[in-house]
């Protein structure tokens, strides 16, 4: 078993097999020696920077090769990461770096504009671009100039890894904080499950911000195999996505149902080879029954495994897919997955029986911290049994509702709260209409979903507007873009003249799904 910390494995590697490649971009390798080598100089350049231990480092920049060195090199430096989406709206990302007191960005110069349209007083110093007007920082060519041993930083494995952003219900983004005891816990039981060996190729095929990516780059590690990080125009296309694991020869996938979808019914499957791909993992949202049938008839040979865990308890449980003839409804989420506990609360939080719906509640090895600086959030959500001694047992609320059967299995039924999953991306609703109430001639916002055509959640809006205010929904939706990220801007909005009431006087979204329903029949 290699060591608790998450960057250890890359260190074990190094030396045992340094030429083996660890990472994989457009036909360009990176050996775990020289990933160790260059994230020690990383390291290096961080602490040189002023980086103080658990000092929190943004990692702002696209896929390559340098996402590895970035990921690695804060770690060494006894840093804590944070992801950020490189399509994100200046507004967000601004709120992110103020929020978790970021003064560190490992980036690119493809980032530049964006770090640049930031006010004076915001913008981080910068590794990793070329020094421009209004940014300062060291360039990677001068990174690589610092001695490639690793520096002498004490961590032990209850310091912070990294924080990862998620939506907000009060509308404004909240990170969760994972050490490196959770993040290995995590990343031994994927490589330990999928039976990882350094000839597996696992794609990275979701953006950082994602949590999905920290299976891709740790589980992968802690067996010594390459990750191959696919580019974002091929995540894009079906057919591109396809031919990639063909060419790549990419062995382990994990992903969002949405994806698979896309790529079974506009992917050319039948005309690549996929003889490689051994292991299919997805997690995010559930997976249609039928859709789930044909891509397990088309791809015989590969097994899947559906995941669930919400981001703040990655990989809680897990279900692997027995024969196609099994497939005629919903999976269920299965059992607890290793060093991991459930409990299922219903009302005035008493236990829930076989067969009883209730609110899921996790504890285990995978648990986040905590959320940064949200302590009154932090008091909503955790459950505390057995508080009358010193060794209370702390689980999670996740907010989803599930029955457990006579098997013991667990199954979805669906989100207590506001939160949905829209083609695998978490989003608080109430942050999307925070986001249209922020336009000064909307007055009142309502968001929900509607079925889509990939299996999904497609985000739809309401609006009022002011008497004395006039704007499209066009003029709105391009508001909102600037705000939220794209996956949570509404498809389509309406202005109506009022939202329609439930009897209490609260907005009756329900309605608003109705009506959106008989306009579309």
């Amino acid at each position: 078993m290699l060591d608790f910390l998450i960057h250890s494995p890359v260190s074990h590697f190094a030396r045992a097999t340094p030429d083996h490649p660890a990472l994989s971009f457009r036909g360009q390798k990176m050996s775990y020696a020289e990933l160790d080598q260059a994230s020690n100089q990383l390291a290096r350049a961080l602490l040189a920077s002023g980086l103080e231990h658990q000092d929190r480092v943004g990692i702002l920049m696209h896929k390559g090769l340098e996402l590895g060195v970035a990921i690695y090199g804060i770690l060494k430096a006894g840093g804590v990461f944070v992801p950020l989406d490189p399509f994100a709206p200046v507004e967000r990302l601004r709120f992110m770096l103020d929020d978790c007191g970021i003064r560190q960005v490992v980036t690119s110069d493809a980032m530049t504009k964006k770090l640049t349209s930031l006010p004076d007083d915001a913008r981080p110093f910068v590794l990793g671009a070329t020094a421009s007007e209004g940014t300062e920082g060291l360039s990677w060519e001068e990174v690589r100039g610092f001695r490639a041993d690793p520096p002498d930083v004490w961590i032990i494995d209850q310091d912070l890894g990294y924080i990862m952003y998620t939506s907000g219900s009060t509308g404004q983004p909240k990170g969760m904080m994972h050490t490196h005891h959770g993040s290995c816990s995590y990343a031994r039981w994927g490589a330990l499950h999928v039976g990882m060996t350094p000839q597996d190729r696992v794609a990275s095929h979701a953006p950082l911000h994602f949590d999905l990516s920290i299976f891709d780059f740790f589980s992968t590690a802690q067996s010594g195999g390459t990750v191959v990080l696919v580019p974002e125009p091929v995540t894009k296309f079906p057919a591109s996505w396809t031919g990639y694991i063909e060419s790549e020869r990419i062995s382990v996938v994990f992903t969002v149902p949405f994806t698979l979808i896309e790529m079974l019914h506009r992917g050319a499957i039948a005309q690549c080879d996929l003889s490689s791909l051994r292991w299919i993992l997805y997690g995010g949202e559930p997976f249609p029954p039928k859709h789930l049938r044909a891509l397990m008839e088309a791809l015989p040979e590969v097994r899947l495994t559906n995941v669930y865990g919400p981001a703040e308890a990655p990989s809680c449980t897990c279900y692997d897919i027995g024969e196609v003839s099994g497939v005629e409804e919903a999976m269920p989420i299965g059992t607890a997955s290793v060093n991991s506990d459930t409990l299922i609360l219903g009302e005035d939080d008493a236990v829930c029986g076989v067969g009883e719906a209730g609110e899921l509640c996790i504890r285990g090895s995978t648990l986040m911290k905590g959320y940064w600086n949200r302590p009154r959030l932090n008091e909503r959500a955790f459950f505390f049994r057995d508080s009358h001694g010193p060794f209370a047992h702390v689980y999670y609320r996740t907010g989803d509702m599930v029955r457990r059967d006579d098997d013991g299995l667990l199954w979805f039924l669906g989100r207590k709260d506001r939160m949905v999953k829209t083609r695998g991306h978490r989003v608080e609703l109430d942050e999307v209409e925070a986001a249209l109430a922020a336009h000064e001639a909307v007055a009142e916002a309502a968001s929900f979903t509607m079925p889509d055509d990939a299996g999904s959640r497609a985000i739809m809006a309401a609006v009022t507007l002011h008497p004395d205010r006039a704007a499209t929904p066009r003029d709105i939706r391009s508001f909102v873009r600037e705000r939220l990220p794209g996956y949570a801007v509404p498809q389509a909005i309406r202005v109506l003249e009022e939202l329609p009431r439930t009897s209490t006087g609260k907005i009756d979204r329900n309605a608003l799904m109705r009506d959106r329903e008989s306009a579309a029949k």
